[in-house]
């Protein structure tokens, strides 16, 4: 088949970006072809798949999606099917990596903001997929259903409920404990030191505020022997300044993208992620696959498997600061953390968390026979 895979832009640190990359490989890899149409292509390009990219300018976001789409859509003619990962018209199907604009802007936003356009495109992009009879959406949260279905009337057949599709490499290899040792040494990090990480782009979505301050919550003895790190491509300065009122700024490192996020994920005692809201989650996946204890909320998509898998805590909605704070601390005293992480590496051997690419692929190939 030849596919036109869409989406906006693509960074090698997003969440969204990966999953799109690993099923381009999967379709290329059983023989079809991939036209990729982006905005923008940070990182490395892959020689199998054609990239194409549509120069755009604006100063706001929708105005520059209008423009992409605007561009990429006569260029879609010819192409057996479309797939989106970003929500816009002409889509065959539709990868459903972000939650309902809709629900999110009439329960989080008041009246005015529904008076702007950004908002009146934003919603018209998501009723144009969710309002289609003909769009299949690839759901990876059974909770994003019903809101879409409320809003837009969607029908049942239309959503196809994808597994987790966790990479190989994030799981613990056999020197996994050599490379724990390994990078803490490089770190300057003691054995009897925490070393607490957070992972993701989009450091207000994911809830840093919220872990700076738990983390400053500590008592002195724990702050002192614990460090906090990072890891997402994102403006930190907002969180520096955030730090430095808070007096930890010596304790709080920011990486900014990395390729290595598998060996922090070893080496660290507990990952942080009290998003305000997420999709999914897929970095407690990656958590849970290396055996790294999970601090999180009930709000991310995937927060069930931390529950499933005994390998954390998982706070539940309205969130609460102070409760935080005191799960913080008595996660890094508990005699438990040899458990949970005994718990999420037996987990990650007998759950279905890994085939999430090869699933979008059936999918995409059954929807070309519907076609026909």
């Amino acid at each position: 088949m030849k596919l036109a895979f869409c989406l906006f832009k693509y960074f090698p640190f997003g969440g969204l970006q990966r999953d799109f990359l690993r099923i381009a490989k999967e379709c290329v890899r059983r023989g079809h072809q991939v036209d990729v149409f982006t905005m923008a292509w940070e990182g490395e390009q892959e020689s199998a798949i054609s990239i194409h990219i549509i120069p755009v300018t604006g100063m706001q976001n929708h105005v520059r999606a209008k423009k992409f789409v605007r561009q990429i859509k006569p260029k879609l003619e010819g192409y057996d099917i479309v797939v989106g990962f970003n929500k816009m018209p002409m889509l065959d199907i539709y990868y459903a990596a972000d939650t309902c604009y809709q629900a999110k802007a009439r329960q989080q936003r008041g009246i005015w903001y529904r008076l702007m356009p950004r908002y009146r495109h934003l919603i018209a992009y998501e009723k144009s997929v969710f309002g289609a009879a003909n769009t299949k959406i690839l759901l990876l949260s059974k909770a994003q259903q019903a809101e879409f279905t409320h809003f837009y009337k969607t029908q049942a057949d239309q959503f196809e409920l994808l597994p987790p599709g966790i990479a190989k490499d994030r799981a613990a290899p056999a020197n996994a404990a050599e490379i724990r040792h390994s990078l803490r040494q490089k770190l300057g990090i003691k054995a009897d030191e925490f070393l607490l990480l957070q992972v993701g782009s989009g450091f207000k979505t994911k809830g840093l505020d919220r872990a700076l301050i738990a983390f400053a919550a500590l008592p002195n003895e724990l702050i002192h022997r614990s460090y906090f790190y990072v890891i997402g491509k994102d403006n930190s300065e907002y969180f520096l300044l955030q730090a430095k009122k808070l007096g930890i700024s010596a304790r709080i490192k920011f990486l900014g993208g990395r390729n290595d996020v598998a060996d922090f994920l070893l080496a660290a005692d507990l990952l942080l992620h009290p998003a305000y809201n997420e999709n999914t989650g897929t970095v407690l996946l990656e958590a849970l696959v290396a055996g790294l204890p999970v601090l999180t909320t009930d709000v991310c998509g995937y927060a069930n498997y931390i529950t499933e898998a005994k390998a954390g805590a998982v706070l539940p909605s309205p969130f609460q600061q102070i409760d935080f704070n005191k799960t913080l601390e008595s996660m890094l005293l508990s005699k438990e953390r040899a458990d949970w992480k005994k718990n999420a590496l037996a987990f990650a051997e007998q759950a279905d968390i890994y085939s999430m690419p090869e699933k979008a692929v059936d999918i995409i190939e059954s929807f070309r026979l519907q076609k026909r």
